[in-house]
């Protein structure tokens, strides 16, 4: 598997570079990374100057290269395994009308224990129709988007059974707690990898999920699965669900 890197020279990039390193039959062929004062080896700064050939695209960069990037896979006809978060609502129609032309693996999360947390948190919030629910998720100093998107994917899972559920990012100010709401809450400090935790309570019990990420490697693991995922997959929107149940 022939591997283009965006991010290339970020700590996730060099997170992939070193998992796929260790993987059998798995090449990094070249790196996009706008933060590189100049071309070097196989890393580019543009996707202009990108001409290797390869099988999928897997991003780590930012959001913001969300345009080019899928220009450049449209272009190359080209799977693209999006592990970037932070998308504006522009950007998320950007992916679904590429969706139509290529493959496209989105998730929040690379990580198969994040996947089945949000199984058992979607399960717990069925079971408990009734019960108030509060998510907290940590995470580095240097992450740019709060609340994570891998909490945002945990609330969309509860709305999944609870349509009603409205989503309270970061409680302030006077006002009781509603019957419906989930609150959601963002501990950036340190070098936290990632951590989040779903309590689910009744006024008799409370349950507990937590999950946390010790490497950024276990991220890196779920990208590479991912890609190899997508080969010979038709054109549309693939998630971790998609990949654990094929």
């Amino acid at each position: 598997m022939r591997i283009i890197l965006t991010g290339y020279t970020g700590h996730m990039g060099r997170e992939v570079r070193t998992c796929a390193e260790a993987a059998e039959n798995c090449e990094i062929v070249a790196g996009v990374d706008l933060m590189i004062p100049a071309s070097e080896g196989i890393c580019v700064k543009t996707f202009e100057e990108c001409t290797a050939e390869a099988d999928v695209i897997i991003d780590f960069s930012h959001h913001s290269m969300t345009g080019e990037l899928l220009d450049f896979a449209e272009a190359k006809k080209l799977p693209v395994v999006l592990a970037t978060t932070g998308q504006t609502e522009e950007e998320k129609a950007r992916i679904r009308e590429a969706a139509k032309k290529i493959p496209i693996f989105l998730a929040a999360n690379y990580s198969l224990g994040i996947a089945t947390l949000t199984d058992l948190v979607k399960r717990a919030a069925a079971l408990y129709p009734d019960s108030e629910i509060e998510i907290v998720e940590q995470h580095h100093d240097r992450k740019l988007d709060a609340p994570s998107g891998t909490a945002l994917s945990l609330f969309n899972a509860i709305k999944e059974v609870r349509p009603e559920a409205t989503a309270n990012c970061g409680r302030s100010g006077q006002g009781k707690r509603t019957k419906d709401e989930v609150g959601i809450h963002a501990i950036r400090m340190g070098n936290i990898v990632g951590i989040h935790e779903v309590m689910i309570s009744t006024q008799n019990e409370r349950i507990s999920l937590k999950h946390e990420a010790f490497g950024r490697g276990v991220f890196a693991e779920g990208s590479l699965k991912a890609a190899a995922f997508l080969a010979g997959k038709k054109p549309g929107m693939y998630d971790m669900k998609d990949m654990l149940n094929a």
